[in-house]
């Protein structure tokens, strides 16, 4: 299936919507906040995880497609629904053997009514994923030796060149009277992050917040950024301090916050994600770090699941 059969067949919204917030907590220094609203490009297939998939689907030819994340993973919940929708054989490797004798929380049972099979390994054979004989070892352990890989969170080199349209869609808005100075975006694997960077202007920076602990993402956003353009690419930053702990950790403090945007706003928060990104830039305005006269875009990649 190649790109324009794929996007017949999904219809995604591009390019994504963009909406002006109106929030004192910017407004008060002189910042004005945007919303680039990629939550809304596929109802199934929701924001980076649309760009990231279809390049990686077109290149999948029809085989099985095998990718890889956690029990929460919005990844796997994304490649499911697009097999769904494509009628495509999908395996999703999950990390934790424990949880196989576990009944299905509802992001994997969400994969499995998609058709995803589930396979769960170890957490040191996860670790492991990438080396080639222990990838060798899962895929015929799924009897998939022919299938299509996608890395966890689908960040590879397709995925990457695919994101630099969301920067390339921030370039210059005719709908918004505004030039955007900073595109923001919460980071997991980082391989949007390292395409909305190549995508935008020289005049514009890409500030990434990542929702792990760990300090690791900037040698992965430059090795991502390595395979797909040949070097890094783009002015792009990362702030590690709104993780709140690690992935999946949503404490009261950020759900409160959530709710809070939520109510304001009419704008329901993803909390994984999205919640830390807006947590992150509300208190990087308060310290000053926009200059009075900025517009700063906020990338909306998810929305809530139910």
């Amino acid at each position: 299936m190649t790109s324009p059969d794929l996007a017949a067949a999904l219809r995604p919204r591009l390019p994504s919507p963009v909406e002006e917030i109106a929030d004192g907590r910017f407004g008060r220094h002189g910042v004005r906040l945007l919303l680039k609203r990629d939550d809304l490009v596929h109802p199934d297939l929701v924001g980076n995880k649309w760009r990231k998939l279809a390049p990686n689907l077109t290149a999948a030819a029809g085989r099985t497609v095998v990718t890889f994340g956690g029990a929460y993973s919005n990844h796997l919940r994304a490649t499911a629904a697009a097999g769904r929708l494509l009628g495509l054989p999908t395996v999703g490797v999950v990390r934790g053997q424990e949880l196989a004798d576990r009944p299905l929380n509802t992001s994997l049972a969400r994969c499995a009514a998609d058709g995803m099979r589930l396979h769960f390994v170890d957490r040191s054979t996860y670790r492991r994923k990438s080396e080639p004989e222990t990838r060798a070892a899962i895929l015929r352990g799924v009897d998939a030796e022919d299938a299509y890989v996608v890395p966890e969170g689908g960040s590879n080199s397709l995925a990457v060149r695919g994101c630099r349209a969301l920067g390339e869609e921030l370039r210059a808005r005719a709908d918004v009277d505004a030039h955007v100075d900073v595109v923001a975006l919460a980071c997991g694997t980082g391989g949007t992050l390292a395409g909305i960077a190549a995508g935008l202007g020289p005049d514009q920076r890409a500030l990434g917040i990542p929702v792990l602990k760990g300090g690791f993402l900037s040698a992965d956003i430059e090795e991502l950024q390595e395979r797909a353009f040949g070097g890094r690419r783009g002015n792009w930053s990362l702030d590690d301090r709104f993780h709140f702990g690690g992935y999946a950790r949503v404490p009261t403090e950020l759900d409160a916050f959530a709710g809070d945007f939520e109510q304001r706003h009419g704008v329901a928060v993803e909390r994984l994600y999205v919640a830390k990104l807006l947590y992150g830039l509300v208190a990087l305005a308060d310290e000053g770090a926009f200059p009075r006269g900025s517009t700063v875009a906020a990338v909306i990649t998810g929305r809530p699941f139910p």
